[in-house]
């Protein structure tokens, strides 16, 4: 039996038979469990990523991650936990959400389709988040509330994280976004595209509210793609995100709320995305940063 939180210095939580599945790597307890989503309709797999030995999990922080699935090949139980044994980071819950087989539905912006009308299920995913998921973090580990809620994602796993992050921000700090899909558009190429008008996420940026608390980590590799469609020499996912900085900034988000990383030999995949998530927990969850 493996002590994790102490609610209370007279009351320790443990968790035996909590979860489906329980792997322990030096002092992170990682749990697999299973929840029936009546939203998606489906079973949807979560991993949690547990610091051991926390004596006031009320003063953590969450982050969700989107593609939690892809996690395990970083590995970031690994990446988690040496940067809790160095102490460069405080503890914090992690929350991988595996992706279902409709991705390009799920993982999108809940307001609007793109163009091919993918998405359609985005906003069943949002309220699977708050209606089910996080429901169910708060009864599983008997704690009420965390400190902040940040959300996390790769390519479409971004652009889905970055839109709930977006559109609730009564509910969160921060965003990380890895080689975000922000080309994500509600016009295609031969009906007339354009990058100032059908961006579906930079149109919702430019008609936003600035929440100040709001703070947000762009990753791009220079070897994400090879498209560059304005022929300026930039690849698309660079431009896109840079462009999207442009506008946070636009509405009153300063240098200092916007952290953007970008790797010359980066490409698009999960070990480049494993070297950056490092930097992003440093980030937002160091030392010096809280």
């Amino acid at each position: 039996m493996k002590i994790l939180f102490c609610c209370k210095k007279s009351s320790l939580l443990t968790f035996e038979n909590m979860a489906d599945e329980k792997i322990m790597t030096t002092n992170i307890l990682t749990e697999q469990h299973i929840i029936n989503s009546s939203f998606l309709e489906r079973d949807v797999i979560v991993d949690a990523y547990l610091p051991t030995s926390v004596e006031y999990p009320e003063n953590m922080s969450l982050l969700l991650i989107n593609d939690g699935q892809d996690l395990p090949k970083m590995p970031f139980d690994e990446i988690l936990g040496n940067l809790l044994a160095e102490r460069e980071i405080e503890p914090l819950v992690c929350i991988g959400i595996h992706c279902g087989p409709d991705r390009k539905m799920e993982y999108a912006t809940a307001k609007q389709p793109d163009y091919l009308g993918r998405g359609t299920k985005a906003k069943a995913y949002t309220d699977f988040i708050f209606e089910e998921l996080l429901p169910f973090i708060r009864k599983k580990y008997l704690v009420h509330s965390f400190r902040e809620k940040s959300f996390a994602g790769f390519s479409l796993g971004a652009l889905s994280a970055l839109d709930i992050v977006w559109n609730h921000p009564e509910e969160f700090t921060k965003t990380g976004c890895f080689s975000g899909s922000f080309w994500w558009r509600s016009k295609s190429y031969k009906d007339g595209y354009n990058d100032d008008t059908d961006r579906i996420m930079h149109q919702q940026i430019k008609s936003g509210t600035y929440s100040p608390w709001l703070q947000f980590f762009f990753e791009c590799g220079a070897l994400d793609e090879t498209k560059d469609r304005n022929k300026n020499g930039i690849i698309d996912s660079i431009d896109d995100t840079l462009d999207l900085i442009k506008e946070l900034k636009k509405i009153g988000y300063s240098q200092n709320a916007i952290e953007y990383l970008e790797l010359p030999d980066g490409t698009h995949d999960v070990p480049t995305w494993g070297r950056a998530f490092p930097e992003f927990l440093k980030w937002g969850w160091g030392k010096e940063s809280l």
